[in-house]
């Protein structure tokens, strides 16, 4: 929106195209920029040129009063021990946005914050993780937003998407499950963690299991890479009553339903099934707790 209202134009190292001279156009930018995003991640941390070089320019500009300094935890590292967290740290209390529930929502709050420490100029937040970088903005200025090129991605892009979306769906669940015990009297919920490709979800009413699921990473043959769901909280290896297998879009990786229940959730909708981590774990959760849903209304 920041972009749509003509207030921000933002700028990072991938715009940097063949034959420019990488140190001085990234120094340029950054010695003009009204405000930096740091992305904080262990890769940046790990970035002797994004930490030591790009970072400590900023911070010098930002103690200066030449320019804003905002860092944005992407992902769980010992940031505190940084000058960084001297700074604005967002999202809020610097809880890394990959351990929130909904992305968006972290992204959000990210916003918000810049929007109350700059009231007139503000920062969006790129969503990518995969490489270390630094968004540099200054105010002002405009240009198309239809720049995008495709993406070729590797096995190993695919294999990180699903270790992450693994991962995301784990805590999804655990919260979900802790949070549906607290609001509903009579349920009791369980997490089991199984090992590091797979967890168990069972939920009880008055002590008996009403629902309950496995989710594996990986664990079925003949459907390429996925994450597969039984309806068994041990989450055996090599079969499934649903599954999402990763697939490769234009820009982006995601998820794509495969299992019996793809058509009754999303018909014949072009696009629809092309789930981020968010929605592959409304789709798992939905599973789960249909049957106690459905039970309920009774």
């Amino acid at each position: 929106m920041l972009k749509r209202e003509n207030l921000i134009e933002t700028w990072h190292d991938r715009r940097i195209v063949a034959g420019d001279n990488l140190d001085s156009s990234i120094s340029e930018n950054l010695d003009s920029a009204d405000v930096v995003l740091a992305l904080i991640s262990p890769d940046f941390l790990a970035s002797t040129y994004c930490y030591d070089i790009e970072m400590t320019r900023a911070l010098e500009r930002h103690r200066l009063g030449e320019c804003r300094v905002i860092a944005v935890i992407l992902r769980p590292c010992d940031w505190q021990a940084t000058p960084f967290a001297k700074a604005l740290v967002t999202p809020t209390d610097g809880k890394p946005v990959k351990k929130w529930p909904d992305r968006d929502e972290a992204f959000l709050d990210v916003v918000k914050q810049i929007r109350n420490a700059l009231p007139q100029k503000s920062a969006a937040v790129p969503t990518h993780f995969a490489q270390p970088t630094s968004t540099f903005v200054r105010a002002g200025s405009s240009r198309s937003s239809n720049l995008r090129i495709h993406k070729e991605f590797t096995e190993a892009d695919k294999h990180r998407f699903l270790d992450d979306t693994f991962e995301f769906l784990a805590l999804f669940f655990e919260g979900s499950l802790d949070e549906l015990q607290k609001r509903n009297p009579g349920i009791e919920a369980r997490f089991k963690r199984i090992d590091s490709q797979a967890f168990g979800a069972i939920i009880y009413r008055q002590g008996k299991v009403v629902a309950q699921c496995g989710i594996r990473n990986g664990g079925f043959r003949g459907f390429g890479d996925g994450i597969s769901y039984t309806s068994d909280a041990t989450a055996p290896a090599n079969t499934h009553n649903d599954y999402l297998r990763v697939e490769a879009g234009d820009q982006a990786l995601y998820l794509e339903p495969g299992g019996m229940s793809m058509g009754r959730r999303f018909g014949n909708h072009d696009g629809e099934s092309h789930l981020s981590a968010e929605g592959a774990a409304e789709y798992f959760w939905g599973l789960l707790i249909e049957p106690l849903q459905q039970d309920s209304r009774r």
